[in-house]
Parts: structure tokens; C-alpha cells; sequence
């Protein structure tokens, strides 16, 4: 009976191939909406935390009790570096300096993460060159090409930076979003900018072969006194919740937003496309049709219709995807297993609520309206 009661939905939405075209269209929109919002979130989560992945360090060595990079600030005495690069399993070690400033370049003003790097520097500098030098002397700076391209400068173009000036070497790619941008000056002028204390902010350290990260980290924080170590992976979890723990409720607004849109839309689709075949109910019911079997037609019917709806509208912010990473915008879409599932549960409970009012009606359903003079078709 279930069989039956699918074949008669499906003849039901495809009868009228317009309408169906609508419904599912106006299903796709919505649900695309609460889709987008995950992908953007996702993508810039993950832009924020592409230096960290991008750095080439195994563990990250910081100031004890500095667990992320966003918003905070870590300061080691120089000679952290010796004690570190004595630990066993270290094969390289590399001290940076990192401050949260305003670059500017004419009109244009970005905020970056600027990083010092020493010269010949194995870890922590820009992977993608797109243009220009991957290393910084002293007045020199590698910027992100599309902060460059907006404020209107090129390779031998001045930029302020910590309060002074540098010379454009390189044009970075992948080192932009939305948020911020990552820029690179050599370690000597950063900490000439800063006063010329012997301090680091983060030493980044890879791994001998055979070496575990999370292993070499342990033992980072056993044997030297006031630091936190952590692997890659764990330093780049703790980005991300701090993001999300900034972002949560902004996110959570939104998705509420796009639940009652999405189920305005669902509702309205599901209930009009019901009511329109009231004289199919009828002769079902003419013919000794119990109300469950039209229960089953009905919520058949509004889960083919937000099943359609959820695959258009993951085609739609897939394709979306494609064509911002196409452009200039400093915005990535990330489309995360997790949010594909949680939006498929949520289409799911969005078609059994929208069912439920036109099941009532359908249940009252007199069969003489197949009978009836001008009853709806």
C-alpha cells in the first residue's frame, strides 16, 4: 500500500509540470539558503585558519597558555629557540614574530596577520608566489595579490606596515579572506619596529622522520619551562573554536531565520499542492480508501517534493561555490558532510510538520465530491 501510495504522489506532482517546477524551486531556494550559510561559515573558518595549515609546522610552540592564533598575543624569550631544538625528534626550528595589525597601502587598509620571518626560514612563510620573491629582506614585504590589486599597487610598491614603510617583493596568493589577510617582513625589521626586545612570538617546529608531532610536542612541554606546545592539528582545532565561539550566535540567528523560511515555503507548497487534488482523495475514498492510506499519499507527496528540493538546492550552492571561487572576492564555500546531513534532517521534519494541516483537511474529505458538479480537479 505504501508502493501505491508513492505512485499516486509522484502522478499528483507530476501532472502539472509547471507547478512542480515551482514548488521545487521555491523548496530548493530555501533550503539552499541555510546551505549557504554553512558553506560560507565553513569557508571562512577554514581561511582562517590556512596560515596554520599552510605553515608547514609539525607543533607550534607558544607562550604558556596561548592555545590559538586569532586575537591573542604570545610572547618567548629568544632563547626558547636552543632549548626547544635540544628536545629529541626536532628537526627544525623556526622563531617568528606575529602581531594583528592595519596594512595600508594609499586609500586601501587591510587588517593582517604580519609576520617576521628570519631569513631562509623552513617554516611559517607564504606557500603560493604568485608573483614576485617567497623571501623577505630587510624594507621588503610580501602581500596577498588581491589586497595589492585593490589598493592599486605592484611589485616595487610601498606599503605601511608596524608603523613604518616597506617595499612590495612578492605577491602571495590564498593568504586573503574575508576577515583579514596574512603579509610577510623580515624578522629584523619587525623586531626593530617592536623596540628590539629579544623575544619571539611563536616557534614552529617540524618533525624528524619517524616522530610524532603530538609526541615531540609533550615532550616541548615537559623539558621547557613556560611554553604550551601543541600539533598542527590540535593548534588549528582551537582556531576554529574560537571562531565558532564568536560566530555563534550570529549563526544560530541566521539559521533560525532560514528555518521559517524554509518552512513558510514548504508549508505553503505542500498544503496548495494537496488541496488541488482534493478529487483524487475522493475518489480514493470513494473507492474504501482508508484515511491512513491518504495520510501516506500525502506525506509521500511532500517528501518527494523536499527531496527534489534538498538536491536542486545542493546543486545550486555547489555550483555557487564554483563561481565565487572564480572571482575576486576574498570568500571561499566550504560544503561540509555535517551541514549536508543536518540540512537534510531538517528538510526531512520541515516536510512531516508541513503535512500535518493538510492531513487534517484530506481527512475530512467527502468522497460526493467526486460526484459534485464543478468539483476541483
Amino acid at each position: 500500500m505504501m508502493g501505491a501510495g508513492v505512485l499516486l504522489a509522484r502522478r499528483n506532482l507530476g501532472r502539472d509540470r509547471v507547478r512542480l517546477a515551482a514548488s521545487v524551486g521555491g523548496i530548493a531556494l530555501a533550503l539552499s539558503l541555510t546551505l549557504a550559510l554553512d558553506a560560507i561559515y565553513a569557508g571562512v573558518a577554514n581561511q582562517l585558519t590556512t596560515y596554520i595549515e599552510r605553515s608547514g609546522a609539525d607543533v607550534w610552540v607558544a607562550q604558556a597558555g596561548v592555545r590559538n592564533l586569532h586575537m591573542v598575543a604570545s610572547a618567548l624569550p629568544a632563547s626558547v629557540v636552543d632549548a626547544v631544538r635540544a628536545i629529541d625528534g626536532v628537526a627544525t626550528i623556526t622563531p617568528i614574530l606575529e602581531a594583528t595589525d592595519t596594512i595600508a597601502a594609499g586609500e586601501e587598509r587591510a587588517v593582517a596577520y604580519v609576520i617576521g620571518l628570519p631569513a631562509g626560514a623552513a617554516a611559517g612563510g607564504p606557500w603560493d608566489i604568485a608573483e614576485g620573491s617567497a623571501q623577505v629582506g630587510p624594507g621588503e614585504i610580501i602581500v596577498d595579490r588581491g589586497f595589492a590589486r585593490t589598493a592599486g599597487v605592484a611589485l616595487g610598491g610601498t606599503v605601511e606596515v608596524l608603523g613604518g614603510q616597506a617595499r612590495i617583493v612578492g605577491l602571495s596568493s590564498g593568504t586573503a579572506s574575508l576577515v583579514n589577510t596574512v603579509a610577510f617582513v623580515s624578522f629584523g625589521d619587525f623586531r626593530a619596529m617592536r623596540g628590539g626586545a629579544a623575544v619571539i612570538s611563536f616557534a614552529l617546529v617540524t618533525v624528524a622522520p619517524g616522530a610524532s608531532a603530538d609526541g615531540v610536542a609533550a615532550a616541548i612541554e615537559r623539558r621547557v619551562p613556560g611554553v604550551t606546545a601543541q600539533s598542527r592539528a590540535d593548534f588549528m582545532a582551537q582556531e576554529r573554536r574560537i571562531v565558532t565561539d564568536m560566530s555563534a550566535d550570529v549563526i544560530a540567528i541566521m539559521s533560525i531565520v532560514g528555518f521559517v523560511v524554509a518552512l513558510a515555503v514548504v508549508a505553503l507548497t505542500v498544503y496548495v499542492a494537496t488541496l488541488a487534488r482534493r478529487r483524487d482523495y475522493g475518489v480514493l475514498k470513494a473507492l474504501g480508501a482508508r484515511n491512513r492510506v491518504l495520510y501516506r499519499v500525502v506525506l509521500a507527496q511532500a517528501a518527494i517534493s523536499v527531496a527534489a528540493g534538498l538536491a536542486v538546492g545542493l546543486g545550486f550552492t555547489a555550483s555557487l561555490s564554483i563561481l565565487v571561487g572564480w572571482t575576486d572576492l576574498d570568500l571561499q564555500l566550504a560544503i561540509t558532510a555535517s551541514s549536508v546531513e543536518k540540512v537534510a534532517v531538517f528538510a526531512a521534519v520541515i516536510a512531516g510538520l508541513a503535512a500535518i494541516l493538510p492531513i487534517r483537511q484530506i481527512g475530512g474529505v467527502d468522497p460526493a465530491i467526486v460526484f459534485r458538479r464543478g468539483a476541483p480537479a
